[in-house]
């Protein structure tokens, strides 16, 4: 593993652990530091107030030069967020500068919940609802936060038995 590589996200680590952003915390896997687990909080008077958002980040050799790949593992209705948990965030494709440590990006994920880009969707429906029917946008987003609470295998099993039940 490149020493440039470890170095800067142990430093990352600290930082975050020392001084967090408001709302979200991330740490590396015990036994893997290229792999990190990430809570975002849904900001305040959004429709993700409340809900509690696992991500991962994994990096390779090349950071802090190039992004980590990053993804939701709790289920998103945004329009910046595709199915599989991808973002489309600018940041982490054309924008991304050596600059960004984990804490700036994980706080520009926690600021597109709060402000979405319906005009680069990632997922059409959410943007149409977001830019057409707030009122159903919203009650669908509720949904994924009142999901955000359960675990993953409750996930699984709620999911199931609401298939069941259709």
């Amino acid at each position: 593993m490149s020493t440039n590589c470890r170095r800067r996200l142990i430093r990352d680590f600290k930082r975050l652990s020392t001084d967090p952003p408001g709302g979200i915390s991330g740490s590396p896997c015990p036994d893997n530091i290229m792999l990190w687990n990430a809570v975002i909080f849904g900001p305040a008077d959004t429709p993700f107030e409340d809900g509690t958002f696992k991500l991962v980040l994994t990096f390779d050799e090349s950071y802090p030069n190039k992004p980590p790949t990053v993804k939701f593992l709790s289920r998103m209705f945004h329009p910046n967020v595709y199915a599989n948990g991808e973002l489309c965030l600018d940041i982490l494709q054309n924008r991304w500068s050596p600059t960004y440590d984990v804490a700036a990006i994980l706080t520009s994920i926690q600021s597109l919940l709060h402000d979405p880009n319906p005009n680069s969707p990632a997922n059409a429906e959410a943007a149409q609802l977001y830019r057409e029917n707030m009122k159903e946008y919203v009650r669908r987003v509720r949904a994924t936060v009142e999901e955000s609470w359960l675990d993953p295998d409750e996930q699984m099993e709620e999911s199931s038995a609401a298939a069941a039940a259709e």
